[in-house]
C-alpha cells in the first residue's frame, strides 16, 4: 500500500485535512500519517475537537509554536525530516501558505519525496506578508499543484509553471467540501444563537486577527471606528483573537461591539449561517461566507480570492472607515446569485483522484 504523510500546522487546516482523510479512508488504497507541527497553539485543539469535528488524529505532534518565523520554520525543517526519514512515504502532500506548509515542502523535497500542495497558485502580490513568500516557495518546489480557481491556475502559468515539470490541476476549493459536510451538523452541535441571543439576520459577524491590522494602530482604529458606525444599525459580534485582544488592552482602545471568546468551527458556521454579512481580513472566512451565502467586505489591502470581488460578492475596503460604511449600506440593497459555482464540486475526490494518479 502507497503512503502519503500529510503535514498540518493549524486549525483550518485540519478542517481542510478532514475532507481528503475521509476520501483516503474510503478508497482504503492509501495509507496516510498525519504530523501535526503545533504551529498554533490553539486551545480549541483539544482531543474534543478531533473527535466532534471527525477529523484523525496526528500520528505525530511536534510541539513547534511561538518562536520567530525563522526559528519556527528552522525547528520545523529538522524534525518533520526525522519523521520522513522514519516513515518512508511515497508523497508529502502540504495546505496552503503556512510555516508549517513551506518545511513540509522543504523537508520533503530535499530528501526526494514528491509534494502536492493543496491550495497552491493563489497570490495576494504582497511581499510583505509570510504567507506570500510561504505560497510561491511551496509552489515552485511542489510536483503536483492542486489549484482551486481558474485565477490561481492563471498565477502559475505567468509564473512561468508551463515550463516547469510540475503537474498543474484545477480541482477547485476543498473548503467548500468542508463547509457542506459540517454545515449538516453544526446546528445540533452549536448552541452559539440563542447562547448570544441572536435573531437572524440581525446581526454582523466580524473577526480581524492579521498582522498587517493588529501591528498598526492606525489601521486597527480604522477598522473599529468602522464596525462601531455599523454597530449602530445592526449588532457587530466580534470573536476576539488574542492578538486583537491584546493590542486593544494594551493601547487602552475600548469598543462598544459585542465582543466575545474566538469560537470553535461549529459555532462559527452557525453565526455564519444566521448573519447579515461578514466583515473580515480572514482569507478562508471570505469564502466561507459565500458557501453560506453571505456577502463580505474585506478588511485588507487585496485578496486572493479576487473572483468573489469580481462576481460582486465581496468588497475591498483596507481599513477606511468611509468605505466600509459604503460597503455595509450597498450590501444592504444587493441581491446577487449565491448559487454560482466559484470554487467546483467533490473538491476532495478530485484532489485523491489527483495524488492517487501521480503515486
Amino acid at each position: 500500500m502507497k503512503k502519503i504523510v500529510t503535514i498540518l500546522g493549524a486549525r483550518p487546516q485540519f478542517v481542510k485535512a478532514a475532507v481528503l482523510s475521509r476520501v483516503i479512508s474510503k478508497h482504503n488504497e492509501i495509507e496516510e500519517v498525519i504530523i501535526h507541527t503545533g504551529q498554533h497553539f490553539d486551545t480549541n485543539m483539544s482531543a474534543v475537537f478531533f473527535d466532534e469535528m471527525e477529523i484523525p488524529k496526528p500520528t505525530y505532534n511536534l510541539n513547534i509554536n511561538g518562536l520567530s518565523h525563522g526559528a519556527m520554520t528552522g525547528q520545523m525543517l529538522l524534525k518533520i525530516e526525522e519523521v520522513l526519514v522514519n516513515e518512508k512515504p511515497d508523497l508529502v502532500v502540504v495546505y496552503g501558505d503556512t510555516n508549517s506548509t513551506l518545511a513540509g515542502a522543504l523537508a520533503a523535497k530535499k530528501l526526494h519525496i514528491k509534494v502536492a500542495h493543496v491550495e497552491a497558485g493563489l497570490r495576494s502580490f504582497n511581499m510583505k506578508m509570510p504567507e506570500e513568500v510561504n505560497r510561491i516557495l511551496t509552489d515552485r518546489i511542489a510536483d503536483l499543484l492542486l489549484c482551486p480557481t481558474a485565477t490561481a491556475i492563471e498565477n502559475l502559468k505567468n509564473e512561468g509553471f508551463d515550463n516547469f515539470t510540475s503537474k498543474v490541476v484545477k480541482c477547485g476549493d476543498i473548503m467548500k467540501d468542508a463547509v457542506e459536510f459540517y454545515g449538516k451538523i453544526s446546528a445540533k452541535k452549536s448552541t452559539i444563537i440563542s447562547k448570544l441571543d441572536l435573531m437572524e439576520n440581525e446581526f454582523v459577524l466580524a473577526t480581524i486577527h492579521r498582522q498587517e491590522n493588529t501591528d498598526d494602530i492606525e489601521k486597527l482604529k480604522g477598522i473599529i471606528a468602522g464596525l462601531e458606525e455599523i454597530d449602530r444599525q445592526k449588532k457587530v459580534i466580534l470573536p476576539l483573537h488574542p492578538r486583537t485582544k491584546g493590542i486593544l488592552e494594551k493601547n487602552n482602545l475600548k469598543t462598544s461591539l459585542t465582543t466575545i471568546e474566538p469560537v470553535g468551527y461549529f459555532d462559527m458556521l452557525e453565526l455564519l449561517k444566521k448573519c447579515n454579512l461578514v466583515v473580515t481580513d480572514s482569507g478562508g472566512l471570505q469564502k466561507e461566507a459565500f458557501f453560506n451565502k453571505k456577502y463580505g467586505i474585506i478588511a485588507r489591502e487585496e485578496t486572493e480570492w479576487i473572483e468573489l470581488v469580481k462576481n460582486g460578492f465581496a468588497k475591498i475596503v483596507g481599513s477606511d472607515k468611509t468605505k466600509i460604511i459604503a460597503a455595509y449600506t450597498h450590501f444592504q440593497n444587493s441581491k446577487s446569485d449565491f448559487s454560482m459555482s466559484l470554487y467546483g464540486d467533490k473538491i476532495g475526490e478530485r484532489i485523491y483522484k489527483e495524488i492517487h494518479n501521480i503515486l
